[in-house]
């Protein structure tokens, strides 16, 4: 007689094996993030770049697909109703979406760097609205499409630099080193004017305990000694010999660091803007 199995084995046994046909059949999928600036602002008539990454876990093939979708905020456009597509991109190959934006829509990103930016030039005020960006790289192909809101003004509605902001604060700040040292020069030579005064004062009362005809003419010969400037003030053992010279000094080295920092401010800004426009 065949043995006879009992029913617990043999349902674990169909039951395994019906979990190992799932598996081998079906392939799970994974997420994929999508980042983007939350708001671009552009100059009407200008260049200006809308940007989009992504992070996957699967190494990026030709399989990999971008999609770039428009929907204009102004309500009497024809983009109003629905995303449009403005851009897609598959295979390596590029493919441009309605007239309002061919030849406009420029993809400047690097797909392997997990890079998809755009480019739109020259932006004009019917490109307002909401442009989203969706990514699929399988099997990564679950993902929310990042979205960007896009404001084309005019040059007078953009943010101003703080350049200028900085530059008061470095100029003021050098002035008032400078108002500080003149002030500091103007005390020392006061203050080396009144020593010189006691140091007359003292000798003539050393003076006085002469004869008095020699007092006259010693008095004369004070009187004219002190006249006689006595030099720059020396200020202790190593310090500099003239205030003055010492303030000057002071001068040129704040504006030299004052320049070279609104030379780097400079070079940063320009070193952005000239990002931002590629």
């Amino acid at each position: 007689m065949e043995p006879k199995w009992p029913n617990t084995i043999c349902k674990r046994v169909l039951l395994t094996g019906f979990t190992l046909c799932v598996v081998l059949v079906t392939k799970p999928t994974s997420a994929i993030d999508i980042y983007a600036d939350p708001e671009v602002m552009m100059q009407n008539g200008t260049t200006g770049i809308i940007r989009c990454t992504f992070k996957s876990n699967e190494v990026v093939s030709s399989s990999t697909s971008v999609t770039w979708s428009f929907q204009s905020s102004q309500p009497d456009n024809q983009f109003s109703k629905g995303p449009y597509v403005i851009f897609y991109l598959t295979s390596g190959r590029e493919f441009q979406g309605p007239l309002e934006f061919k030849d406009r829509v420029q993809f400047i990103g690097d797909i392997n760097k997990r890079d998809v930016s755009i480019q739109l030039s020259p932006a004009q005020f019917s490109d307002n609205g909401t442009y989203f960006c969706d990514v699929r790289n399988p099997p990564d192909i679950t993902g929310t499409p990042a979205r960007t809101e896009l404001r084309v003004v005019v040059k007078e509605s953009l943010p101003q630099s703080n350049t200028t902001l900085i530059v008061g604060a470095v100029c003021g700040a050098l002035v008032l080193l400078i108002l500080i040292a003149v002030g500091a020069c103007v005390v020392m030579r006061v203050l080396h004017n009144r020593h010189d005064y006691e140091g007359c004062t003292s000798f003539e009362s050393v003076g006085s305990q002469a004869p008095q005809p020699r007092k006259k003419v010693e008095s004369g010969l004070e009187g004219s000694k002190c006249t006689i400037p006595l030099g720059p003030l020396q200020v202790g053992a190593g310090g500099p010999r003239n205030p003055l010279a010492a303030t000057i000094l002071l001068g040129k080295c704040c504006i030299y660091v004052a320049l070279l920092f609104i030379r780097m401010h400079l070079k940063h800004t320009a070193l952005s803007l000239s990002t931002d426009t590629m």
